[in-house]
């Protein structure tokens, strides 16, 4: 207990660091701290560039030493293994020496053993969407990805919205409006939705399905919970944001965690107008 309560200590002595001794800090990076055999008052201009240049490759050294070591731990050894493509894996290093964030390590690192093991699934456009997206863009996908949903047979993954009632002489007697789930209500609001628009792994527009059959069920599956659901009029239509395939890619290395409120609320709005087995 006492050791926990140390590390504490010295967590929280390291976040109440004034801003400008941060500011300082960042002085290291640029090669104007002195360290062991480097004078940062004594050296030239050019001598503080290669110093900070010697410090920039170590560092890109090191992020590239933790990715690989990340792929060769998950990478299996009784799966026949495929040489990388040269332009790939030279896109590959060069993005990667770049990411110095822990858990974006992670997932580049699953990237190298999937290819490895099952190559062509991460396109090199895919790659540079991953390099601009920070740990904060990932956990907003994470939860997406918690509340997707797969339609029928298809493998691609949907974020359903809600649905809508169309035509029909039943409209004269109700709203015409979209019945929403609320997404925000589960931790994904609608600034999180443009986030991920705007990094390329939703499409910008909303779909919706066609006019259901009543007499065609859908069936949802959200991790292991399965439902189908019976339209109970034929003048109703499912609304959903879908990914990009660069998104698509992205599903491959994201590992989300079901919310089970999200799916008694999605059961719950749709008990309205579809019978729900």
């Amino acid at each position: 207990m006492a050791e926990i309560a140390k590390i504490s200590e010295v967590k929280s002595a390291q976040s109440d660091v004034s801003a400008r001794k941060k500011a300082l800090l960042l002085g290291r990076q640029l090669g104007l701290s002195s360290e062991e055999g480097y004078r940062a008052n004594t050296a030239s201009v050019a001598e503080r560039a290669e110093h900070r240049q010697r410090k920039l490759m170590s560092q890109y050294q090191i992020n590239l030493e933790t990715i690989y070591k990340i792929a060769l731990s998950i990478t299996p050894s009784d799966v026949t293994g495929s040489d990388l493509d040269p332009d790939w894996s030279h896109q590959f290093f060069q993005i990667a020496e770049q990411i110095h964030n822990r858990k974006m390590q992670e997932l580049w690192g699953r990237i190298l053993a999937n290819e490895i093991t099952n190559p062509g699934n991460f396109s090199l456009r895919t790659l540079t969407t991953l390099q601009q997206l920070t740990h904060k863009e990932a956990q907003i996908l994470e939860k997406a990805l918690g509340m997707a949903v797969k339609v029928n047979n298809e493998t691609r993954l949907k974020l359903i919205i809600g649905y809508r009632y169309t035509g029909g002489i039943g409209q004269i007697f109700r709203k015409s409006s979209p019945i929403n789930i609320g997404l925000s209500n589960f931790g994904l609001p609608y600034s999180n939705i443009l986030t991920l628009i705007d990094a390329g792994i939703l499409h910008r527009s909303e779909f919706e399905t066609g006019l259901l059959n009543s007499k065609t069920p859908i069936h949802f599956t959200l991790f292991d919970t399965k439902m189908k659901l019976t339209p109970k009029s034929g003048h109703l239509l499912v609304n959903y944001y879908r990914l990009t395939p660069i998104g698509d890619e992205l599903t491959q290395l994201i590992h989300p965690k079901p919310d089970g409120e999200y799916t008694k609320a999605m059961r719950t709005l749709f008990a309205k107008d579809f019978k729900i087995e």
